[in-house]
């Protein structure tokens, strides 16, 4: 069997939400250089709360052997009455989206990452990855996933965006959206939203179920057939907030064979967290409250098959937002260690790290 990690060096982590196209453009960020660099350069600037305080570089993957990735394309529609940031037409979104799509393949150029949208590619990915070499000079993998479906003008772009290598969608985002409602929203999908559900699972594309309302989640997974997991998601039990999943929706996910990704947005994390105020050293927000959380999975799932990182890192907040002893998003090679002083076996170790987001892929893609 292959091993995808050795003694000597970190081992091979998987981490399934990442927006790395948002960062590159929105922010204006070079993922392709250092994050201090990333950093220096951001200083004084106030146009975005975590500017400066950035963790994610495609060099910081590399160096915490974070070889494959899911990453994102996001762009929201919002309606006149909608206070939410983003675009006044879903014309507008898919062409936001497609900007995303042009600099993952411009990073495809440079050498710099690789798209993995079948099991041959990832086998051969998790062969380059593990060959022994150091991996400063390989591709960070990436699996291209939506957040929101609101870019899809019609259906029917979902073949379109299948064809460019699209793998995993999830209908919605914040607030209402054309397909399905998501955080802070309530309300089932309308007839677009089953009609999108068919044609994903026609396709075999996974479906997200993060950041679906209650609603349209348990609507979602009455009418879907095809293999769903939650990129990145915490405990409602934990942090009692409508973003987060409750006990019962963890056991349904687990039921349906899914993997559920732990995220690093504080917030998220610990219990009274206020945002643009709250320090994560004084809230006691640190690397090990993301394993409560994962625990807390266990416990309802029985083992530690259905649990990973999607530590959506680059997710509109950095160090002010995320735990303390995480300086860069190479600092998830603490967690192995975390996971074992909590009693986890090895085996369970490299199933959060990599094999269950592996064993998921290997199981839709055969």
């Amino acid at each position: 069997m292959l091993r995808l990690y050795n003694l000597a060096v970190p081992m091979f982590t998987i981490d399934a939400h990442l927006d790395l196209s948002m960062n590159a453009l929105e922010w204006n960020r070079d993922l392709r250089r250092p994050i201090a660099e990333i950093n220096q350069r951001e200083t004084g600037l106030t146009d975005k709360p975590d500017r400066a305080k950035g963790v994610c570089s495609l060099p910081e993957l590399r160096r915490g052997n974070i070889g494959l990735v899911v990453a994102t394309q996001i762009g929201r529609y919002v309606a006149p009455d909608n206070p939410l940031p983003g675009w006044h037409s879903p014309a507008q979104a898919w062409a936001q989206t497609q900007g995303q799509v042009a600099w993952y393949k411009a990073m495809e150029d440079e050498g710099e990452m690789l798209q993995i949208n079948n099991l041959v590619s990832l086998e051969k990915h998790l062969a380059l990855w593990n060959d022994g070499n150091p991996s400063e000079n390989k591709p960070v993998g990436y699996i291209l996933s939506l957040e929101g479906a609101d870019s899809l003008v019609t259906v029917g772009h979902l073949e379109r965006a299948y064809g460019y290598g699209l793998r995993a969608l999830g209908p919605a985002h914040y607030g209402p959206g054309r397909y399905a409602n998501g955080t802070d929203a309530t309300g089932k999908m309308g007839s677009n939203g089953l009609e999108l559900l068919t044609e994903m699972e026609r396709l075999n594309i996974i479906l997200d179920a993060t950041h679906l309302c209650d609603d349209a989640f348990w609507q979602a997974l009455d009418h879907f057939n095809g293999h769903i997991w939650a990129s990145h998601n915490n405990c409602r039990a934990l942090v009692d907030h409508n973003r987060q999943f409750s006990d019962d929706m963890i056991k349904a996910l687990v039921d349906r064979g899914a993997v559920i990704g732990g995220a690093l947005d504080a917030w998220m994390m610990v219990p009274g967290w206020v945002r643009g105020s709250s320090e994560p050293k004084a809230m006691n927000c640190n690397l090990a409250v993301m394993i409560d959380h994962l625990d807390h999975i266990c416990q309802i799932a029985g083992n530690a098959r259905h649990i990973g990182i999607g530590s959506d890192l680059d997710g509109a907040f950095g160090r002010e937002q995320c735990p303390y002893d995480l300086e860069t998003i190479a600092d998830l090679q603490k967690v192995p260690d975390l996971l074992r002083k909590r009693g986890y076996t090895e085996a369970d170790v490299e199933s959060v790290m990599h094999r269950n987001w592996l064993r998921f892929l290997r199981n839709a893609w055969k």
